[in-house]
């Protein structure tokens, strides 16, 4: 897991009580919008060393979860934003939504380590999820060996170190929309993976493959370390939202996939349509060299919050 599991520098003090009120009874749930969880089947490996360092195989089933910290994180920056308003105003912002503290104020100081206690519950939240699949699986194949092969970040900040203009200097990265995507030998990877990479998940949508990657040194030099975390929106929700319920519906069973949706309003909104053609984005991100190709994973069951 990134961090192990556990941001440093998370004080639960700092994270309202609105937010944690929000947050507690949605622990161990996936959430709306893009949020999910896949079964799918290993179709095609790409590099035999990193894949097996990863324990991927083909034809091997394989589980994607994404979820995040719920109305806790969105509270939390809801929050922050609204005190970062009141000190620093937002009259010489083209967008309001760009408003900011420095990470040395209290305030900037104060949301760092409040959004490290929202990423916490995030990975709890997934770590919930994760235990009762594996529960039940087991109900339906006993023998069943279910490992965590990586849990990933995205919006999210972190404190890392890079060269620049040769010079080592620590950095506050911002990630959004992003994820990490260090090379081998960073010791914030963990031991199992360092002489490969990081894992770096890519996920498509319900009706498209996903995909496995690993850093490289070059995302460091070219992007502070970081690769997409998805394959991005084609069309916003109120556009795909218009679209044929049930032609969805028949596309995805003539691909033999089994999908289970909170609403037929996340699954008009999520449909395969409205994201980018995953297979652009990842030869691209691979041709750039900030993450290469380990696995592709094609979809049977998809579950939408």
């Amino acid at each position: 897991m990134e961090e192990e599991g556990c941001l440093e520098k998370a004080d639960a003090k700092l994270v309202s009580d609105r937010a944690k009120k929000r947050g507690i009874g949605q622990l161990g749930t996936l959430g709306a919008g893009n949020h999910f969880l896949d079964v799918l089947s290993v179709d095609e490996i790409f590099n035999e060393n990193v894949a097996k360092t990863f324990g991927l195989k083909k034809n091997q089933i394989v589980i994607l979860i994404h979820c995040g910290s719920r109305g806790l994180g969105h509270q939390v920056a809801s929050d922050y934003i609204k005190l970062m308003e009141q000190e620093y105003g937002i009259e010489n912002l083209p967008d309001r939504e760009l408003i900011n503290a420095p990470i040395k104020s209290k305030l900037g100081e104060e949301y760092f380590s409040a959004m490290n206690a929202a990423a916490n519950f995030a990975f709890a939240n997934k770590q919930l999820i994760t235990h009762w699949v594996r529960e039940e699986m087991q109900i339906h194949f006993p023998k069943i060996k279910i490992d965590v092969l990586y849990d990933v970040c995205h919006n999210i900040a972190k404190i890392e170190e890079y060269k620049i203009e040769g010079k080592k200097k620590k950095l506050c990265v911002h990630r959004k929309g992003a994820t990490r995507s260090f090379g081998a030998g960073r010791s914030e990877i963990p031991k199992d993976y360092r002489k490969v990479g990081q894992p770096v998940l890519i996920p498509g949508s319900m009706g498209t493959p996903s995909y496995v990657l690993v850093g490289t040194k070059k995302a460091e030099e070219l992007t502070f370390g970081s690769s997409v975390h998805g394959a991005g929106r084609a069309m916003s929700r109120s556009e795909s939202g218009k679209m044929n319920l049930s032609k969805i519906e028949k596309d995805l069973r003539e691909k033999e996939i089994i999908v289970k949706s909170g609403s037929k309003q996340s699954l008009t909104d999520e449909n395969p349509l409205a994201y980018k053609d995953i297979e652009e984005v990842v030869n691209t991100v691979e041709e750039i060299g900030i993450s290469k190709k380990v696995a592709k994973l094609n979809p049977l069951i998809v579950i939408i919050g």
